[in-house]
């Protein structure tokens, strides 16, 4: 038997491993096209990978500084540094989109976070975006919020690749699903084809444990602390299972039967945070197939030296609402919870973004 794991991820259970890091000595030194061989199938970024890469390392000097004297503003250097590194992760897996049939090899560029309420600049950034790179398996990344739902909607339709992320709750989790639906319908009815546009719906994982857990202690019970490190599984198990309703419908069978793909839930901060709770965890609980797991580097070597290859996504689907429903009984308010981290996500992003263009003005 193949002992690769990440391998064995895909071959066997049909998750595909992607790597949720980026940075420009990773594709010069040649580590992402090991990664590459390894078994990842593709890549994500944003604002605070970003950050720590062009902020850590003098990797981005040479072409900062011929940028700088170009004359071009701080910002716009920023985007043609990240341009520059998504190019190259983009080409790097571009014999994987190739021999997968466009199922993987994505590299996944995040919008100016700071347009996350604003559904016109949002929508005009990511088309930009998806313009400038001009490849096939670049995904343009949008936040969930309620104001990019139709943004959503008309990229998919105008043949766009999405990933749609910082998804904290069920409830907006359904949104995003619909918002993709009828996206590929628009694309349908205008006689356009749809089997090269691609999605995926970003669920953040241990930042869910990481709140909730801390209401557990607060109310401080028993019961309480007994459901410690288990709503955000419970909660990705459940979306899975809203996934696999909907791709049963009807409504999603016309779609599929004129090549329409389907938008995968991607798993994202899958590290976890509590040193007490397995490093695999948010591997290990959330396999199955039509999934994606964007794993950070230490959890990908934790995995692959120690992780579980079988379907648990929906093995024990029971268990599952128990823990969600007992979640609220002993009253953490999840939707209180879902809000509250959007709102820290989206502002984690935008803190990053600032923090990278104030380091490239003193650079300068």
């Amino acid at each position: 038997m193949n002992d690769n794991r990440l391998q064995r991820l895909y071959t066997e259970q049909g998750q595909s491993p992607w790597i949720d890091n980026l940075k420009r000595s990773l594709i010069s030194s040649g580590g992402l096209a090991s990664l590459i061989d390894s078994g990842i199938r593709g890549l994500t970024s944003n604002p605070t990978i970003f950050q720590k890469a062009i902020q850590d390392s003098t990797d981005y000097d040479r072409q900062f500084f011929a940028l700088k004297e170009q004359g071009l503003s701080t910002v716009d250097i920023y985007w043609e540094l990240v341009r520059q590194d998504i190019r190259d992760a983009a080409d790097c897996f571009g014999d994987l989109y190739v021999q997968s049939n466009g199922h993987d090899g994505y590299v996944s560029v995040e919008v100016d976070p700071s347009l996350a309420h604003d559904a016109k600049g949002t929508l005009a950034a990511a088309r930009q975006l998806w313009s400038d790179f001009n490849r096939p398996n670049i995904m343009v990344k949008v936040p969930a919020t309620p104001e990019s739902l139709p943004v959503i909607r008309t990229l998919i339709a105008e043949g766009c690749n999405v990933n749609v992320t910082l998804i904290f709750s069920l409830d907006r989790y359904q949104d995003v699903l619909e918002s993709y639906i009828a996206g590929l319908n628009d694309r349908l009815d205008a006689g356009l084809d749809l089997a090269p546009v691609a999605s995926v719906a970003s669920f953040f994982i241990s930042r869910v444990d990481t709140e909730v857990d801390q209401r557990l202690d607060a109310i401080g019970t028993e019961a309480a602390r007994k459901l410690k490190g288990r709503a955000a599984v419970a909660q990705g198990c459940l979306a899975y299972e809203l996934f696999q309703r909907v791709i049963d419908e009807d409504r999603w069978r016309r779609i599929a039967a004129a090549g329409g793909r389907v938008q995968r839930p991607l798993w994202a901060s899958t590290s976890t945070k509590n040193p007490a709770y397995p490093d695999t965890l948010y591997v290990d609980s959330l396999i199955g197939p039509h999934t994606v797991n964007t794993l950070p580097d230490a959890t990908v070597t934790a995995f692959a030296d120690r992780g579980t290859v079988a379907r648990t996504l929906d093995a024990d689907l029971s268990t599952m609402h128990t823990v969600w429903s007992d979640v609220r009984q002993v009253g953490v308010d999840m939707d209180d919870v879902s809000a509250k981290l959007e709102k820290e996500g989206l502002e984690s992003f935008n803190a990053s973004f600032v923090e990278l263009l104030t380091a490239l003005d003193r650079k300068s």
